[in-house]
C-alpha cells in the first residue's frame, strides 16, 4: 500500500540510497574527485569551526564572474538563487505592484511575490512556443508593472529562448524602466544562451547557482549580478550576513576550478538521456512530450489523455519502483493536473531505471481504473 503523495519526499529521502532522483532536477553526473578533495582538506582543517568571509571567498567570486564574463558587475553570494530570488523581489516590490510572470513557472518566485503585496500577471505558456514572447509582454504591460520574470531555460517545460527573444524582452523592460530578473540556472545545458544583462545591463539582475550545473543542490550557493547602484538595494536585504556555508563555498570553488573539463560530457549525456527519455514516454499510448529537445535538464511528459492523475504515476513510480519523478501542481496553477516532470542529468542506469518501471506503472495503473459500464 502507497503512502499519500504528500509524504512522496519524506519516503524518498528515507530511502535516499535506493531512488533514482529525477524528479528535483539535480545533477549527479559531475565527477566527484576534486570537489571530494577540496572538502576532506577543509574539514581536516576544520574549517566549519569559524564563520566564512562574509561578502564570499574572493576566488569563487572572481571563477563565477569569469564564467559569466561580467563587465562591471560582482557577483553577490547568497545561500542558493532562491534565497537571491527573495532578496531580489523584497528588495524591489511594493504592495500593488506587478510582475509579469507564465504559467507553469517556477511559482516559489511568484509566492515571494506575493509576500511583498504585489502579484503576478500570469502569461498562458502551456501552448507553442511554450515560452513568453516579446509580443505578449508588451501586450500585459501596464500602469502597475514593475518587473518581467525572465526564467531562462525554463522550469518545468525545458523551453529555451532563441537571443533575438531576449534582446526584445530586454528592450521592453529598458523602454519601459522595468526591473528584468533573468532566472539562468540552467543556462550550461542550453546552446546559444544569451544573457539579458547584455541587452539590459541597469534594469537587469541576472540570477545564478552552481545547484545543477555544479551537482551541488545540497549545500545551497547561488546569489546574483546586477548594476552596482541595483545591486546595493537588493544587498540590503541579505539576512546571510555572517556568509554562507564555508564548506559549501570550499566546494563550490572546487566545481568552477574545474567546470572546463567536465561540463560538455554533462551536457553531452544529459541530451542522451533527454533522448532516450523521450523514446521510452512515446512508446507507451496517451503520453505526449510538449517541448522537445528540452534546452535544460528536465522535461515535461504531458498525462492529460490518459486516466491517470498525475499524482498518482509520481506515486505508483516511487514507491513501487523506487523512481521518483514529479507531479506538476507545485508548477502551474492552471496546468499542473496534466502533466508530470522528470530530470534526467543522471547515470544512465537511473535511465535504464525508469526504463523498466514506466511501462510497467503504466500498466499497473491502468489494471486499477474501472472498466466502462456496458450500455
Amino acid at each position: 500500500m502507497s503512502a499519500p503523495s504528500s509524504d512522496a519526499f519524506r519516503f524518498a529521502h528515507a530511502h535516499h540510497a535506493e531512488i533514482a532522483w529525477l524528479s528535483q532536477n539535480t545533477n549527479h553526473l559531475v565527477p566527484p574527485a576534486a570537489i571530494r578533495r577540496a572538502l576532506d582538506e577543509a574539514i581536516r582543517e576544520r574549517r566549519y569551526e569559524g564563520y566564512p568571509l562574509g561578502t564570499g571567498d574572493p576566488e569563487l567570486l572572481d571563477l563565477v564572474a569569469r564564467d559569466f564574463a561580467t563587465t562591471g558587475q560582482r557577483p553577490f553570494l547568497s545561500a542558493g538563487g532562491t534565497e537571491a530570488l527573495y532578496m531580489t523581489t523584497r528588495a524591489l516590490l511594493q504592495p500593488g505592484d506587478e510582475v509579469i510572470a507564465s504559467d507553469p513557472s517556477y511559482l516559489i518566485i511568484h509566492r515571494f511575490v506575493d509576500l511583498c503585496g504585489a502579484r503576478t500577471v500570469n502569461l498562458d505558456i502551456y501552448a507553442p512556443p511554450y515560452r513568453l514572447t516579446a509580443e505578449r509582454v508588451q501586450a500585459a504591460i501596464g500602469p502597475k508593472t514593475k518587473m518581467i520574470l525572465l526564467i531562462d531555460p525554463l522550469n518545468p517545460l525545458g523551453s529555451g529562448y532563441p537571443r533575438e527573444e531576449v534582446r526584445a524582452i530586454a528592450e521592453l523592460a529598458h523602454d519601459h524602466h522595468l526591473y528584468l530578473i533573468n532566472d539562468v540556472t540552467y543556462r550550461d545545458f542550453s546552446e546559444g544562451h544569451a544573457l539579458a544583462a547584455e541587452f539590459a545591463p541597469d534594469e537587469t539582475i541576472t540570477i545564478w547557482s552552481v545547484s545543477k550545473n555544479c551537482g551541488l543542490a545540497g549545500l545551497r550557493v547561488g546569489g546574483f549580478f546586477a548594476a552596482p547602484e541595483l545591486a546595493r538595494s537588493i544587498a540590503k536585504y541579505n539576512t546571510n550576513d555572517l556568509g554562507v556555508n564555508v564548506l559549501a563555498q570550499v566546494a563550490a570553488r572546487a566545481a568552477m576550478q574545474t567546470k572546463s573539463t567536465w561540463i560538455d560530457e554533462v551536457v553531452r549525456q544529459t541530451r542522451a538521456n533527454g533522448a532516450r527519455i523521450r523514446d521510452i514516454v512515446l512508446a507507451v499510448p496517451g503520453f505526449t512530450l510538449p517541448v522537445y529537445p528540452s534546452h535544460a535538464n528536465m522535461m515535461v511528459v504531458d498525462v492529460s489523455a490518459t486516466p491517470f492523475t498525475p499524482e498518482a504515476i509520481q506515486d505508483e513510480l516511487l514507491y513501487q519502483h523506487r523512481v521518483f519523478v514529479r507531479a506538476g501542481n507545485y508548477l502551474s496553477v492552471q496546468y499542473g493536473g496534466r502533466f508530470v516532470r522528470l530530470s534526467f542529468s543522471n547515470p544512465p542506469a537511473d535511465i535504464d531505471r525508469f526504463a523498466n518501471a514506466f511501462p510497467t506503472a503504466i500498466d499497473a495503473l491502468r489494471s486499477k481504473v474501472p472498466a466502462p459500464r456496458a450500455a
